[in-house]
């Protein structure tokens, strides 16, 4: 093996035994290991940030399996390459031979009409699909298509799995099992890579590629330096990718339409997914802005839509409309603390009973014990409205939303204090 071939590459696990992390799947016991033992799989979506062995799972399946092995990355392929590949796998498919597996990288990049074409070939087990995503496959991938996947998702490796991911490299690489490697300080090292065991190999093979001599000591320092004058094998997914869209959600939080926007451009000139940025942004307009502008949950998801249907380089300016708004909105988290109380409220008084006033009374035995009965329907009386109980009378009068200071919640503040008399004069 080419010794300029990266670290990550040459120590890309080769069977099961030798993959790290993901044991919730493939350890023992787990359902993706149980049935490449029993040689059937489904069709599958593996959903992960980077660097958590999605692809190197896909490969071991295959290799274990014995199934032929194509491999397709969205940002390079169109609907023609799938239908090759379709067509291939129906020429290498007979009777009751297994049907080969198509594994497509960033699936989430494929669009409507790419992913329909793989809809036939799929229900019809002409291929076993193997999709890799980072994104949530829910918004992402189709509905037929996700309908016809399980759906597996990877988590981050944990400290304990990357020191092993470490340790193994300097005794088995061909490479540095050579260099007398110590390392005296690993905080650097971990942090950086983010739980992405590619990242970690990439950052280990810059320090010691850097070093001259046959000793080589790691200290985080040296890490932090490096990191530095490398700085673009690190800028999506790294820490610098977490940090970047903290400072852009703080801005926008922090009511701050020129930091916001700047974060922004940061992102997108970074290549981070525009589709990424508009979910953050309806979160945003949900949990930061709220009930203090409810307009700005709309044009959150007008922004989410319009990014979907032009893409980039036109999406900037959506993003850039929809940051600004956001940014310049009056702000309030008072649904989001609602529900947090309120979550934690049922996990403190457990599976409360319905009042019998608001419960369904669909039978007449129902009826008979009460269900239902002395509920008042507010579209009979005055205002729409009518004081009644909705709240399990061992937490009556509990108070779980509590408006802020805006325009917009002073309003409904003093709609509620006529509403419910005494119950909103706090």
């Amino acid at each position: 093996m080419p010794y300029n071939e990266p670290l990550a590459e040459r120590m890309r696990p080769k069977s099961l035994e030798e993959f790290s992390g993901q044991e919730h799947l493939v350890g023992k016991g787990g359902p993706l290991r149980k049935m490449v033992e029993g040689g059937m799989i489904p069709s599958m979506i593996l959903w992960g940030p980077p660097g958590v062995g999605k692809t190197t799972l896909a490969r071991i399946i295959a290799t274990t399996l014995e199934r032929p092995f194509y491999i397709l990355t969205a940002v390079h392929s169109g609907v023609k390459e799938v239908r090759d590949v379709i067509e291939k796998a129906g020429k290498q498919k007979f009777f009751s031979t297994p049907a080969p597996i198509l594994f497509i990288d960033e699936i989430h990049r494929f669009s409507k009409a790419q992913q329909d074409s793989l809809l036939a070939a799929v229900e019809q087990g002409v291929l076993t699909l193997i999709g890799a995503t980072t994104e949530n496959p829910s918004f992402e991938v189709i509905s037929p298509l996700l309908s016809r996947c399980q759906v597996y998702v990877l988590y981050p490796l944990n400290r304990e799995k990357l020191l092993g991911l470490l340790k193994r490299a300097l005794e088995k690489d061909r490479v540095l099992k050579e260099i007398n490697i110590d390392i005296e300080e690993d905080e650097a090292l971990l942090r950086y890579s983010g739980g992405d065991a590619r990242k970690l190999y990439n950052l280990l093979e810059l320090v010691a590629s850097s070093e001259e001599g046959g000793s080589i000591r790691i200290t985080d320092e040296k890490v932090r330096e490096k990191l530095q004058q490398n700085i673009a094998l690190y800028d999506k997914s790294g820490e610098q990718h977490y940090d970047i869209i903290s400072a852009f959600i703080k801005s926008v939080r922090g009511s701050d339409p020129n930091g916001a926007v700047y974060w922004l451009a940061r992102m997108l000139e970074g290549g981070e997914e525009p589709r990424f940025i508009a979910r953050r942004l309806l979160i945003l307009a949900a949990e930061d802005i709220g009930l203090a502008n409810p307009n700005a949950l709309l044009m959150a998801q007008s922004t989410f839509d319009a990014v979907h249907v032009t893409g980039m380089p036109e999406a900037r300016i959506i993003l850039s409309e929809a940051t600004i708004y956001l940014a310049s909105s009056p702000k309030s988290n008072s649904a989001y603390a609602a529900i947090e109380k309120a979550t934690e409220l049922v996990k403190q008084t457990g599976d409360l009973p319905v009042p019998l006033n608001i419960r369904n009374a669909p039978t007449k035995l129902m009826k008979e014990l009460g269900y239902g009965k002395d509920y008042k329907y507010a579209h009979n009386y005055s205002g729409n409205f009518t004081p009644g109980i909705f709240l399990p009378e061992e937490i009556k009068g509990t108070i779980l939303y509590k408006p802020q200071q805006n325009s917009k919640e002073g309003e409904i503040l003093e709609r509620l204090k006529k509403w419910w008399k005494g119950w909103y004069n706090y």
